[in-house]
């Protein structure tokens, strides 16, 4: 429990160091604006321990079928290809109107109103007239005189169509033989009453809208998706809606248009979304709650979580093994729930830090201001602590009291073995902890070297006081009769305070 407690206190102390050293370098590049004005970043080495320690997580990049959500808000609107206008064609006076509410439900040929017009009460005088020309003048001799009677009652029946009168008006015309000064007009289809505009009394000219009737069997509905979202969007995606009124219930429709034009005070695009709503339970003006499924083909896809964004650069850290993390900057496409598209700088199976990238971007600036970070030699596994030059077959263990190590005395041992595990004595064994000079905190670069005595048993020991807390190199090397048996190289975090 102490032992974790100081590592995490170790970690603060970094952070707070590095927070110190991006704070002047800051002021340094005010002074210089033409310089890069991002940290650098360095690979590091986490041991199992610190990995634990900082809940770090790891996941995998991901080939697969890219299918992005964008969630937004929509109104219920009707659908403009299923309306239709009622208008008269001739002038006049509404007397009567059946139709009186917006909303109410109509079926073709229902009569809407009944209206006074002096020519269509003309012409209905004229068609009589003319039919009773044609039954007096139907059974003259004289083949011109009937037919002219029959050409005549036809021309006025033809104005009586095109006026628009019903046929059950104009079959009473011909039954009745009496004129009525106002007629019915009927709707020309089923629907809904979205607009009313006809009144009592009211005059009417032929480019009178009297009502507006549609159908709510579709509807529209317009979603507003910002702009960055927009190029995702096209026409034959799906669209799920919920609404508040019905709780647990979705919707499903397709995009059906998108607008050309942005709103210049959203900076939202209209996107038009058609549903069928053959119970008609999306009413118009509704407020509903939009999730477009935009298809993006297939790519690369990584966690959210995963992405260190700096404003200027997207930066990932790789798994390269054993603790071994390598920075890389990323190319980023849509963000899809709760996964990045990766255009560029990753390939399908890399593994990544998924969590925990703060301090891990932490750790790596520290790393790159300190320049403590070598890589290991070409052929050589990345592993903290493996040896990096070595006899063949010779092994060396290295361990410190306390472990971790501690800024203050600390008590170094090695075990020199050969190929078959027996200990080697009489090698000269030195330990070297060296810390980078940090031009940023004003500090100096220090260094700590220990030889260690021949205890016996191939076991080496000896004591090393380091001066700060932090990253330390520590380079261990076994020599005997001039030949280097083993040689280790690794990094090491020190508890304790920095040096300041």
């Amino acid at each position: 429990m102490i032992a974790a407690l100081v590592e995490i206190l170790s970690w603060r102390a970094a952070l707070v160091a590095l927070v110190l050293a991006l704070f002047i370098a800051g002021i340094d590049r005010a002074a210089a604006p033409a310089q890069e004005n991002t940290s650098k970043l360095a690979p590091i080495q986490l041991t199992p321990r610190r990995r634990q320690l900082i809940g770090l997580q790891l996941a995998t990049v991901e080939e697969k079928a890219l299918a992005g959500r964008i969630e937004t808000t929509g109104l219920v609107e009707p659908d403009e290809q299923l309306e239709g206008y009622v208008q008269t064609r001739f002038a006049g006076w509404i007397r009567q109107v059946f139709v009186n509410q917006t909303y109410q439900f109509v079926r073709t040929g229902q009569p809407l109103f009944t209206i006074y017009g002096p020519d269509l009460v003309a012409t209905e005088n004229e068609y009589l007239i003319a039919l009773e020309a044609a039954r007096r003048l139907g059974t003259s001799s004289i083949q011109s005189v009937a037919g002219g009677a029959q050409s005549l009652a036809a021309a006025a029946l033809d104005r009586l169509k095109l006026f628009g009168v019903p046929a059950r008006e104009i079959a009473r015309l011909r039954r009745e033989g009496t004129i009525r000064d106002s007629v019915e007009i009927d709707s020309p289809m089923s629907g809904y009453v979205v607009e009313r505009n006809a009144l009592p009394n009211m005059y009417a000219q032929p480019g009178t809208k009297l009502y507006a009737i549609t159908t709510l069997s579709n509807i529209w509905i317009y979603a507003a998706v910002f702009q960055n979202q927009i190029g995702q969007v096209k026409v034959g995606d799906p669209v799920t809606v919920a609404v508040d009124a019905y709780p647990g219930r979705s919707f499903e429709g397709r995009v059906d248009f998108i607008w050309e034009a942005m709103d210049p005070n959203t900076r939202t695009a209209r996107v038009r979304c058609s549903f069928n709503n053959p119970e008609r339970l999306l009413k118009i003006g509704m407020y509903v709650q939009v999730a477009i499924t935009p298809r993006l083909g297939r790519g690369l896809v990584i966690p959210d979580s995963g992405v260190f964004r700096t404003g200027r650069h997207n930066i990932v850290f790789i798994d390269r093994g054993d603790g071994y993390l390598t920075p890389a900057e990323v190319e980023l496409g849509p963000h899809l729930g709760h996964s990045y598209q990766v255009l560029k700088g990753l390939r399908a199976g890399d593994r990544i830090v998924s969590s925990a990238n703060f301090l891990i971007d932490s750790e790596s600036q520290l790393q790159a201001a300190a320049g403590a970070f070598a890589p290991p030699p070409p052929g050589v596994s990345a592993t903290a602590g493996r040896p990096s030059t070595q006899a063949a077959g010779f092994r060396l263990d290295f361990k410190t009291d306390p472990s971790p190590p501690a800024r203050g005395q600390n008590l170094l041992t090695v075990n020199l073995a050969d190929a078959a595990g027996k200990p080697v004595a009489g090698a000269q064994v030195s330990v070297t902890f060296y810390m980078a000079a940090m031009p940023a905190m004003q500090m100096a670069a220090m260094k700590a070297q220990a030889r260690l005595t021949d205890q016996g048993g191939g076991r080496y020991a000896g004591s090393v006081e380091l001066q700060s807390g932090g990253t330390w190199e520590v380079n261990v090397a076994a020599i005997k009769n001039g030949q280097t048996l083993a040689a280790r190289r690794f990094d090491v975090s020190a508890s304790g305070s920095m040096a300041m």
